[in-house]
């Protein structure tokens, strides 16, 4: 075990745990990420083993058939699996997403109907915010549901960038409802779509065209989501009321960014495993490069930035689990973990030289994964705004 990223008052069973998923990815993720990833393959044997594994169900309560872990625990088995390919850890981050919607948030007719099968994997669930003319504008979206006689209602729009938009099978989707309210976020509604899985069409009018190809965070599918007249109902409105889904969506991806930040920090630790691991065989001018003071100093920066990132991952994943408000940690975890990750793999990069351009080498498909996080569940700039206005609650002059 490394010194870097370890947590202090894990319980036994805590540490049994990560163990058990420290030994899943060197033994099975490390060894086939790097030929699964040339070949954009769905990594479908490693997705079953952790459906045994039961990390499909990592925060679901025992009572629907999970196993009722902590933030905490989930954060750090995420850091793990990262670790081993960052492709892997979004096939279950949405998924966890949705069942945290779903159970803070959905009736418990939903919760009976949704979170056993999702604790299993058999339902895999992934969330839509996003519009192709919108990023981080949420309040701009222009997907609507139209409510028609007595309970049906009808959508049509274009969703973008769903990962596991093809995989899952369940997928809560932010919509715009026209309630009347003054403020355009309280015109927002969360439905659960429940679609098969795979292209095309994939339930009555509703169409998932296709993966869109990336640079990088290959593997895993990333979609779009087409609406033509699909028809629903008010039972499949999240938590059975409208008007909700905007505060129901900030809450998942609140939790999602000290996912996201967990990734960093996975991905932050295998590019300095890598570094420093090639600092110590590469000889140039009749001595191994760690041995020169510039690569030693870049060991150094890379060591304390994988370090501080983990830490505050796991203050703001504490913070959750104690039931307090963690915006503001959430916030500064994702944004320090991922502006660290990307300086950590590019400092790698550099160390290999011009290994590190070769596809042979790990650090490239590191190189081309790190972007993701600066923009997974918003960018740099929409987690500064959130901890500038977070902070000015915190510090506000008085008098």
């Amino acid at each position: 075990m490394s010194r870097l990223q370890t947590t202090d008052g894990l319980t036994e069973e805590q540490q049994e745990l990560l163990k058990l998923v420290r030994s899943f990815v060197e033994e099975q993720i490390i060894p086939t990420a790097q030929e699964l990833e040339r070949k954009d393959e769905y990594p479908q044997a490693i997705v079953d083993q952790m459906k045994e594994m039961g990390i499909f169900g990592l925060m679901i309560p025992e009572e629907y058939g999970g196993l009722g872990e902590s933030l905490l625990t989930y954060a750090l088995c995420v850091e793990e699996i990262a670790r081993g390919w960052m492709s892997v850890s979004g096939i279950i981050n949405t998924h966890f997403i949705v069942a945290y919607m779903l159970l803070h948030h959905g009736t418990e007719e939903q919760k009976q109907k949704y979170l056993p099968k999702m604790a299993t994997g058999e339902i895999r669930g992934a969330f839509s915010m996003s519009e192709p003319a919108l990023g981080s504008d949420v309040a701009g979206i222009s997907t609507k549901a139209v409510k028609g006689e007595g309970e049906e209602w009808t959508i049509n729009g274009q969703k973008m960038w769903l990962t596991n938009g093809g995989s899952a099978n369940l997928v809560a989707v932010l919509v715009k409802t026209d309630l009347g309210a003054d403020r355009a976020h309280a015109n927002l509604t969360t439905f659960l779509v429940e679609k098969e899985s795979g292209f095309g069409e994939t339930a009555p009018g509703l169409t998932v065209p296709g993966k869109i190809e990336k640079m990088g965070y290959k593997g895993v599918d990333t979609t779009e989501l087409v609406f033509d007249n699909y028809t629903t109902t008010s039972a499949q409105i999240l938590g059975g009321e409208p008007g909700k889904g905007f505060y129901q969506m900030m809450d998942g991806v609140e939790v999602g960014r000290v996912n996201v930040a967990a990734r960093a920090c996975g991905v932050s630790r295998r590019a300095f495993e890598l570094g420093v691991a090639y600092a110590q065989q590469r000889e140039t001018f009749g001595k191994k490069i760690a041995q020169h003071q510039g690569i030693l100093f870049r060991l150094a920066d890379m060591g304390t930035k994988v370090e501080a990132a983990h830490q505050m991952m796991v203050k703001a994943a504490k913070l959750k689990d104690s039931g307090a408000r963690n915006d503001l940690e959430a916030g500064m975890a994702k944004y320090l973990a991922a502006e660290y990750c990307a300086d950590v793999v590019e400092q790698s990069f550099r160390i290999h030289g011009g290994y590190g351009y070769s596809k042979e080498y790990e650090i490239e498909r590191l190189y081309r994964e790190a972007p993701m996080l600066l923009i997974g569940e918003g960018t740099a700039e929409i987690q500064k705004m959130i901890i500038g206005r977070r902070l000015l609650e915190d510090y506000k002059l008085k008098g």
